[in-house]
């Protein structure tokens, strides 16, 4: 970090020098008391504008505001992705004004890589040889690569019942996979770790969590600078993602807030957070800033954002923003996945289908208006999760003829495809 980088505690405001060693259990001063995630403060004249020309094709081209230099880059091209407009299925969810940034086209196929460049940049140039995460896929998959590419050993330390997909793609990486029968031993090893072997441990270890390393976190608010790069300079009214502990919904808020300070937008938007057993909506309707862990009732198929217990760095940016936290289930998931993938050609993860099945709630409560500019941010690729969303025993047929294959396409898409051409 620069001379002008600090730590400051995100409750209790206390904060701590670049140098200070610092671990998954957030502020010292609060750690025993009501634990909260430290945050990279920068004191000096930080700019959340892009470098002129353009001459960093990824969300390096804002390094004025990350804790890290240029020069210092561990950089896959990762950044810059699109934000569409969605019209077809915001029609169906009756929004008008949908747009879609689409985090699946980044390197790993996932948002987590905004997190890692920044992470591994500073491990690296920190004097770390081993960086470790606890991860159920994401995170796993986008640490490894971009350690491979630093030059740096990866573990990873997940369980049973994570996505296959994302665990092969964190084999391929050539990270040393951990998968544990008990979820909770996953936070152990990794502690031990970075204990016994001075391990760089960019993912909560401790609980109840308050988030990841701060470094890493300071990526994510390049995606506000982006969404309002691509909206012309203004902000969205809403803002959805799905939610589990916060590290890139508190990343996103404080990135638009950077844009309101410096007057680079005139307004801030209202965050949606989309979980699964619904500890941030119980903590909203709460006055409490104590986060309720919840039972699960079930095994959600966006296992991502399965978490019972959110943080308080995600409360936070909820009220801050004026944020809704919405609960959704497995009920109509896949279909809702399909349906966006035929409608706008995104196919996107189980996780990343839930900002739209929420935003289609509170537009039934008029929560959110019809002409409200709506950005869902669809966090990870829909290859990311196939053994969940797909049948594993479903057969194409094979045909024999020509004339069967004729047969059952007239029966299966009938319609404009059998139109005669003019």
């Amino acid at each position: 970090m620069t001379g002008t980088m600090r730590y400051s505690c995100l409750r209790c405001g206390v904060s701590y020098p670049t140098e200070t060693a610092i671990d998954s259990r957030g502020c010292p001063t609060c750690a025993d008391t009501a634990p909260a995630n430290l945050m990279v403060v920068n004191d000096g004249r930080a700019t959340a504008r892009a470098i002129p020309g353009d001459t960093l094709p990824s969300l390096w081209r804002y390094a004025g505001a990350l804790p890290c230099p240029a020069e210092s880059a561990v950089s896959l091209g990762e950044g810059l992705t699109p934000l569409i407009s969605a019209p077809a299925i915001g029609a169906q969810l009756g929004v008008q004004h949908l747009f879609v940034k689409n985090e699946g086209c980044n390197p790993t196929w996932s948002h987590k890589d905004r997190f890692s460049t920044v992470a591994v940049s500073f491990a690296k140039a920190s004097g770390a040889h081993v960086v470790a995460t606890a991860s159920s896929g994401n995170a796993g998959a986008s640490l490894a690569a971009y350690a491979a590419y630093a030059g740096l050993s990866c573990v990873v330390a997940t369980f049973s019942e994570a996505a296959g997909p994302m665990l092969a793609q964190i084999r391929k990486y050539g990270a040393t996979l951990v998968p544990f029968a008990h979820k909770e031993d996953r936070w152990k090893f990794i502690a031990e770790g970075a204990e016994r072997f001075g391990w760089f441990v960019t993912s909560p270890c401790h609980a109840p969590v308050v988030g990841s390393h701060p470094v890493g976190i300071a990526g994510y608010k390049t995606l506000a600078y982006e969404i309002v790069e691509q909206l012309g300079g203004s902000a969205p009214d809403w803002c959805a993602l799905p939610v589990c502990y916060g590290d890139a919904l508190i990343g996103l808020w404080q990135g638009f807030e950077d844009l309101f300070r410096g007057g680079e937008i005139a307004n801030l938007p209202r965050l949606i957070a989309t979980e699964v057993h619904g500890s941030l909506a119980a903590a909203l309707a709460g006055q409490s800033d104590r986060i309720p862990d919840m039972t699960a009732r079930f095994r959600p198929l966006a296992g991502s954002i399965g978490a019972t217990r959110g943080t308080y760095q995600a409360l936070k940016a909820l009220r801050q923003s004026r944020g809704v936290a919405v609960p959704v289930g497995n009920d109509g998931l896949i279909e809702l996945q399909e349906a966006f993938a035929r409608k706008e050609g995104v196919l996107a993860e189980l996780s990343s289908v839930t900002p739209l099945a929420a935003i289609a709630d509170l537009r039934r409560r008029n929560v959110i208006g019809a002409f409200d500019r709506v950005v869902a941010i669809v966090t990870g690729s829909g290859l990311k999760d196939f053994d969940r969303s797909t049948a594993p025993d479903r057969e194409e047929p094979l045909f024999r003829s020509v004339s069967d294959a004729w047969n059952y396409l007239r029966d299966e898409a009938p319609g404009a495809a059998f139109e005669a051409v003019a």
